[in-house]
């Protein structure tokens, strides 16, 4: 790996642990950029995988006081996207890499259709809302278990957007202030790219100087989304990530 190739891996990083902290996402920029640089498909995953934990941890620490009073929701939720993010992570290295290559355009195509509907499905959530007031499920029943627990089979699996559909899933199914939401969604992310890791550093092939780069830039870009990140414009950001989407999709289709 070149320096110029270095330095836009850590670029990659800081970006992606910035945005996963605010919403999700962040694998659309990696992936493409680890793609970019010559890893192959399932390699620039993993790889990217473990280098994105420190930033689920430094973006969930930065939330840790919307955590107050969640622990409750931490722990039931949390078992279950330790189970899916680990049922994920092994659906990756069982299933051969042309089912990845073949599932992943599909996949990210989606994510990008979640990020480009985020202004209405938040409308809808508030909808919803205002319709059923504070007759919400407390802890949003079977139903929302379930959504996370296959929410974090594909965060396993891949990631892309799977902060976005997890907030959408608790938008409608909790009656909670959205940045508590966030909270729970950052240390949720979290383990599941924990365990994933921990499956990975065992059994899979991985660039080690992709997942330092990807680590430091993303811990860093964790307490900038903590900070300052919810700041930033939306739109703005909805632009950047459906461009390196596009990116990705293309070199996948390409190669």
């Amino acid at each position: 790996m070149s320096l110029w190739e270095a330095v836009a891996v850590f670029a990659a990083g800081l970006g992606a642990g910035t945005i996963n902290t605010i919403v999700g996402s962040g694998t659309l920029i990696t992936f493409p950029v680890l793609l970019a640089v010559g890893l192959p498909p399932v390699t620039a995953n993993v790889s990217n995988s473990l280098g994105l934990v420190p930033g689920s941890i430094s973006g969930a620490i930065g939330y840790r006081r919307e955590l107050r009073d969640q622990w409750r929701r931490v722990l039931r939720f949390g078992v279950g996207a330790l189970i899916g993010g680990l049922a994920g992570a092994i659906l990756l290295l069982a299933l051969p890499s042309s089912a990845f290559k073949a599932v992943v355009p599909g996949l990210i195509a989606v994510a990008l259709v979640l990020v480009v509907a985020q202004p209405r499905l938040a409308a809808m959530v508030r909808a919803h809302r205002d319709r059923n007031g504070t007759t919400a499920h407390r802890d949003g029943g079977i139903a929302l278990f379930t959504g996370l627990l296959l929410a974090s089979v594909y965060g396993g699996y891949f990631g892309a957007a799977q902060g976005i559909i997890y907030l959408s899933l608790m938008g409608v199914l909790l009656s909670d202030d959205f940045q508590r939401l966030n909270a729970l969604k950052n240390v949720l992310a979290a383990l599941v790219n924990g365990v994933a890791a921990i499956f990975f550093l065992f059994v899979a092939h991985f660039d080690w100087t992709a997942v330092i780069l990807i680590a430091v830039g993303s811990a860093l870009g964790g307490q900038i989304g903590a900070k300052i990140g919810r700041r930033l414009p939306p739109a703005a950001m909805r632009a950047v990530i459906v461009a390196v989407g596009l990116v990705a999709i293309a070199q996948l289709l390409l190669k």
